[in-house]
């Protein structure tokens, strides 16, 4: 276990220490309070006070089944944020598209297509679906993925569409397989195709895409999720797996 592990559980039950604790890590509050707000942050924003807040959540709330610490913190920290900047917004909610990207009503109805619009607009003014897009881009990084390569790798076809959507379906459904991809940073071929006896090539063609769709859906991304809601259809029994 990592020093700063031990160090935190110390914390949780020990009060005189949290205060020392959390004033020593100030600056790794405000560095994950840049980064949850996409703004430079300083003490005297209210997103300091949230992020403050949820530090202090993330020592009363932590325990070794959570992982190291400091990243932990930091997901307190984001989702707290946007809960905030949701709050915030609540009347501002229209994410603006540039004119070009939607050719036709077909397009509109198209949930990869939309996704490839959202990582392609250069004008996204809802402020949540900047902060969804920041927080999932960083989750995305770990893996050697951009969010704006989900453009290329979306699938276009209604079969192809129905295939990737089975296997992040199939992901969410299973944590172990799903906590297994996170540790080792790779999509499980072999167990998907095995379990749910869909195309090998179709598979690692968008592998990308199944990836980003298995971490949208089973994460705090409610904007980003309504954009691939069709995936839903092919846990339920709606779509066709092949």
């Amino acid at each position: 276990m990592r020093k700063i592990d031990e160090s935190a559980l110390l914390a949780k039950q020990d009060r005189q220490y949290l205060e020392e604790f959390i004033e020593e890590y100030e600056g790794f509050i405000l560095r994950a309070a840049h980064r949850g707000a996409g703004k430079y942050i300083t003490k005297r924003d209210d997103q300091w006070s949230v992020a403050l807040s949820a530090f202090h959540e993330a020592i009363r709330s932590y325990d070794f089944e959570k992982g190291a610490f400091l990243p932990f913190a930091e997901t307190v920290i984001r989702r707290r944020l946007y809960d905030y900047a949701r709050k915030e917004s609540r009347h501002d909610c229209e994410v603006l598209i540039d004119s070009y990207a939607l050719e036709n009503e077909e397009d509109r109805k198209d949930a990869s297509v939309k996704l490839e619009v959202m990582s392609k607009t250069a004008v996204i003014q809802e402020p949540n679906a900047r902060l969804e897009i920041q927080a999932i881009s960083e989750i995305l990084k770990g893996y050697g993925i951009t969010f704006k390569e989900l453009a290329g790798a979306s699938p276009k076809a209604g079969k192809t569409k129905s295939v990737c959507g089975s296997a992040v379906m199939y992901l969410v459904g299973n944590p172990i397989l799903l906590n297994e991809m996170r540790k080792t940073k790779t999509l499980p071929l072999k167990m998907i195709e095995k379990n749910k006896d869909l195309p090998r090539k179709v598979l690692e063609r968008h592998r990308k895409y199944i990836i980003a769709g298995a971490e949208i859906i089973s994460g705090d991304y409610p904007l980003l999720s309504e954009y691939l809601r069709f995936m839903r259809k092919e846990d339920s029994g709606e779509g066709n797996c092949r």
